[in-house]
């Protein structure tokens, strides 16, 4: 499932105002607080796990500078719609004079700020779900290099600040030449990629569970072969003798 919070946040301007005043106000509101995109995304995602069965539902993030932002979202967007309903609070009164002046419905504007409360409450069920460690965990995956593994420790470092479990780490696509194997590219490969998981496992290995999956020859696509490759995650890979 691909989700667009761009929609998302349009179909909510929509439903709030009929009269395309308080709307556009509302447009430029939404789409100006830090990480609302972030925030309509997963309130589509709360959305659709509320209502299906699933015993466990799994984000395939983007890399760590996208994926950072999306997980600070939470705070920073509870920072920002209680901003927002200060402001509400404050400067009410003369936004519905200012509407009705230049005939808009006052009523709208009051159904903009619920509207905008009620996402602090999905802010608030998502930010406690992620600190849950019983329900949610993160999963790092990495390649044994050293911007990789650079970028892994940065991650780790910042869903510790964020209070979201992470013990497991996936180092994927490493080599494992045969003996007799001629190939001098793997070999040399498989040298630096022992250096870099060297490290990873001084680093990692009293606190978190590592994974070591090796660089496939197929493209790993279709129930069959992602069902076989899903195997060496729970199962070491063992890589062959000969």
């Amino acid at each position: 499932m691909e989700i667009d919070p761009t929609s998302a946040i349009q179909e909510m301007v929509e439903n709030s105002d009929q009269n395309g005043m308080m709307g556009s106000m509302m447009q430029d509101l939404a789409f100006a607080i830090p990480g609302v995109d972030e925030a309509m995304g997963f309130a589509e995602i709360m959305k659709h796990v509320k209502s299906m069965e699933y015993d466990v539902i799994v984000f395939d993030t983007a890399p760590t500078g996208h994926t950072l932002r999306f997980l600070s979202f939470p705070t920073v967007l509870e920072k920002a719609l209680g901003k927002l309903s200060s402001l509400g609070s404050r400067f009410g009164p003369m936004i519905n004079q200012m509407s009705s002046i230049m005939g808009g419905d006052a009523g709208s504007q009051e159904d903009m700020f619920a509207k905008l409360e009620s996402m602090r409450a999905i802010i608030t069920e998502v930010n406690s779900q992620f600190k849950d460690p019983e329900k949610t965990t993160f999963v790092c995956v990495c390649i044994s290099e050293f911007l990789s593994l650079y970028e892994t420790e940065r991650l780790v470092q910042e869903l510790t600040t964020y209070e979201i479990d992470t013990h497991n780490i996936v180092v994927n696509q490493l080599l494992f030449p045969k003996k007799n194997s001629n190939c001098e590219n793997c070999s040399v490969r498989h040298k630096m990629q022992q250096k870099y998981l060297n490290e990873a496992h001084e680093l990692y290995d009293e606190f978190f569970h590592i994974v070591l999956l090796p660089l496939m020859t197929d493209e790993v696509r279709g129930p069959e072969k992602l069902t076989e490759f899903s195997k060496m995650l729970v199962e070491p890979y063992v890589p062959p003798q000969d």
